[in-house]
């Protein structure tokens, strides 16, 4: 089933109708600017917990579906004109769109994404601010908690996800410890696609993993080089699962 869009006044959402058509919509916060409101959910009991990080994640639970609710939220320079508006330059330009059918064809090609549920995109004039619901991955860590005692088998895992994901094309350009996920059975899988893009390989490859690297640095400094070594040795042992 194709992603549908709905527009009302100044706010539109793109969503999975297979997924969001199943809910009491009415316990949702009225459709729109309410939906970037973090109280909004609150209010409701909807909220179960957040996750760390530049605009904390809000865990939700409706209707006994588990999503993850992420606003978009600017960093560095940027941020000290505006955290949340970013500027409008079309429907289809914005990060929510953008990232919401990206994340969408991934799922599609099996890769091991969160389904994605909606994102939901409000304008004010030449600007916009915007907000992205994935399902959440249940009993799952994050890999910056897992560095400290990780075995060679998940570092090796690691390696051949992320290379599954670079043979698919995917320059993801914010991989690290944070955006990589490990369940409870020690699978692996890749989240946060804001800015990413498919595109024919290049060194932007390298470039994913030196980043990668730059984190096991931060999260786990006494092992980080052993951590990255294991994490590339997977990656190059791994089969080319999307030959292009």
């Amino acid at each position: 089933m194709s992603l549908t869009t709905y527009h009302h006044r100044n706010a539109h959402i793109l969503y999975d109708p297979a997924r969001l058509a199943q809910l009491d919509l009415p316990v949702l916060p009225a459709f729109g600017e309410a939906w970037l409101d973090p109280e909004a959910w609150d209010e409701r009991g909807l909220v179960v917990g957040s996750a760390p990080g530049r605009g904390a994640s809000q865990f939700l639970t409706i209707d006994a579906h588990q999503w993850v609710l992420r606003p978009y939220r600017r960093g560095g320079m940027a941020a000290k004109v505006s955290q949340a508006d970013y500027l409008w330059t079309g429907l289809e330009r914005t990060r929510g769109f953008r990232e919401m059918r990206l994340t969408r064809t991934l799922f599609e090609r099996g890769l091991p994404v969160p389904a994605p549920v909606a994102t939901i995109v409000v304008r004010h004039g030449l600007t916009y601010r915007a907000a992205l619901i994935t399902e959440r991955l249940a009993s799952s860590q994050a890999l910056a908690e897992r560095l400290a005692d990780a075995t060679p088998r998940l570092l090796a895992d690691v390696g051949a996800t992320i290379r599954r994901f670079h043979d698919a094309g995917l320059d993801h350009v914010d991989l690290n410890a944070r955006n990589l996920l490990v369940s409870a059975d020690d699978k692996v899988w890749l989240i946060d696609f804001d800015r990413c893009r498919l595109r024919p390989p290049g060194d932007w490859r390298q470039r994913n993993l030196s980043r990668l690297k730059r984190s096991f640095v931060r999260f786990s400094p006494a092992s980080a080089q052993h951590n990255y070594d294991l994490v590339v040795e997977g990656y190059h042992d791994a089969p080319n699962t999307h030959p292009r």
